[in-house]
């Protein structure tokens, strides 16, 4: 029991933490196992289950509650804590009304099905109709919740706390103008595509075994959660000893299925490593999906694309498909696993590109959501910054405008996170050579629980307990910043590419 916390609280703290896990569970069984005619059943148990957790959460008993907790001057500083994540994340939905809330249900739904449409027509005026609803819903939504003029910062909040667009556009523009230049040397460069993946097989079953040996030698506890199949890689559970990952796997290369299983992994070692005092807590929670994603970052880019850990694992890897990869060595492959080229597709990109990828989208919703761009004109605005950006431009809009899913989610805030977790990645990987000097010996020899551990004790076990940026910041000694990011990818793509950056 909580000092100062009275048990109808911390109870309903409790029922609010795990509707949400059921609703994570029904959410994830619908990507991988629910058979092909429940669709509407499952969107009504996920419509029930949302009502009871809105229902929970606006009650003005509540409110009450958490006002007189938040008086007691004998919290403990988790008590304390709680109180606040919680009084925030009611506050924000208190002020939405109900009839808005269960237009953007709908307005979600119908974007869905109309994104899927549009995406087999090839053609986004098929979508638009229902974008431009969910647009409009959405800034309806903002003003309820409150800003001081910007939109987008309302919506923004919602994914990544504290944030502001005053204080992210100067570094995602920043980290944009030092980038392109960057590619532009990078792909000067001609780099032969490495014969391992043209017209090799690479045998599911195989890729499998794989997948899950990686998954124990990086410390995901699989008798806490488990891996399986899905289209789209994603990580999802109900508790921190129910953590589900899922990976993809292709015949032809092995790369999705080993980097979709170290980046999901990143992601449930997070959730599988809150304290056990904060489960079924608002604490037991990431402060932010850009702190989130800075661990799935960590450990598919700075970890899993790294020469150190190669050298143990392509001897593994080879020993597995010796036909598929004879004739190469490990320099060859690790060059492959780091190639660096304009790319259609953001999930497909590499990671000097990618931020480009989020930048456009920044920017194109940052204008959408001020009414700054008419969304008929939205895939001749992505198209002329996919140019700009990358010198590539979409053939048609399902591989344009119409191929990631978080517009028709009504996702709007979201993607800036990602780019946020490349940033806290770089500077937390930094801060973790810093404390284990002997880190990448130890990843050569296929030892990755000492970083494991290290984020565990520095990053995972805290959940929501501080923002996060002062976690960031308490462990590195600086807030965001590119510089570290910068650094990284100037030393290790100058050094595999042979010019400086």
């Amino acid at each position: 029991m909580n000092p100062g916390m009275d048990t109808w609280l911390l109870t309903r703290m409790q029922e609010l933490r795990d509707l949400q896990g059921l609703i994570g569970l029904a959410t994830w069984d619908m990507e991988t196992y629910l058979p092909s005619k429940a669709g509407p059943a499952r969107s009504h148990q996920l419509s029930t289950l949302q009502g009871l957790h809105h229902e929970r959460l606006v009650d003005p008993r509540l409110g009450e509650a958490l006002a007189q907790a938040a008086s007691q001057a004998d919290l403990s500083d988790d008590a304390r804590a709680m109180v606040t994540v919680l009084t925030r994340e009611r506050e924000r939905e208190v002020r939405v009304p109900a009839p808005l809330v269960r237009a953007l249900a709908g307005a979600i739904s119908d974007a869905i099905q109309a994104w899927r449409e549009a995406r087999q027509a090839r053609r986004f005026t098929v979508f638009q109709p229902a974008l431009q609803r969910l647009l409009s819903l959405r800034r309806e939504q903002a003003d309820a919740y409150g800003h001081d003029g910007e939109r987008y910062d309302a919506l923004l909040e919602g994914h990544e706390p504290g944030m502001r667009v005053a204080r992210l556009t100067p570094v995602l523009s920043a980290l944009r103008e030092h980038l392109i230049p960057m590619v532009g040397k990078l792909t000067a460069v001609s780099r032969p595509v490495a014969p391992f993946l043209m017209g090799r097989h690479y045998d599911k079953d195989t890729q499998w075994a794989f997948t899950l040996r990686l998954l124990k030698d990086i410390g995901f506890d699989l008798e806490a959660g488990r891996q399986d199949l899905s289209i789209h890689p994603f990580t999802g559970g109900t508790h921190p000893l129910d953590v589900r990952l899922t990976t993809h796997v292709d015949t032809a290369t092995p790369f999705p299925s080993i980097f979709s299983t170290i980046h999901e992994a990143g992601h449930g070692l997070y959730e599988q490593g809150f304290a056990p005092e904060l489960y079924r807590t608002p604490l037991a929670a990431a402060p932010s999906m850009g702190l989130h994603e800075s661990q799935s970052r960590l450990w598919e880019n700075m970890v899993g694309r790294g020469l150190p850990f190669w050298r143990h694992y392509f001897p593994v890897l080879r020993a597995a498909f010796p036909e598929a990869l004879s004739g190469t060595d490990l320099e060859t492959f690790h060059a492959a696993v780091n190639a660096v080229g304009p790319s259609l597709i953001r999930i497909e990109s590499d990671e000097v590109t990618y931020n480009l990828h989020i930048a456009l989208r920044y920017e194109l919703e940052l204008l959408l959501v001020r009414d700054e761009l008419p969304v008929e004109d939205l895939p001749a605005a992505w198209n002329a910054r996919m140019e700009k950006y990358l010198g590539i431009t979409p053939p048609d809009d399902t591989q344009g405008v119409l191929q990631d899913i978080h517009w028709a989610w009504g996702e709007l805030g979201y993607f800036p996170t990602y780019s946020l977790g490349n940033l806290y990645a770089a500077s937390l990987y930094r801060a973790a050579k810093r404390d284990l000097p002997e880190l990448e010996a130890h990843l050569g020899r296929g030892e990755l629980l000492p970083l494991r551990d290290w984020l565990r004790t520095h990053v995972h076990q805290h959940g929501f307990r501080h923002s996060a940026e002062e976690r960031v910041k308490q462990v590195t000694g600086q807030g965001l910043t590119d510089t570290d990011f910068l650094a990284y990818l100037k030393e290790k793509y100058g050094a595999l590419y042979g010019v400086s950056l």
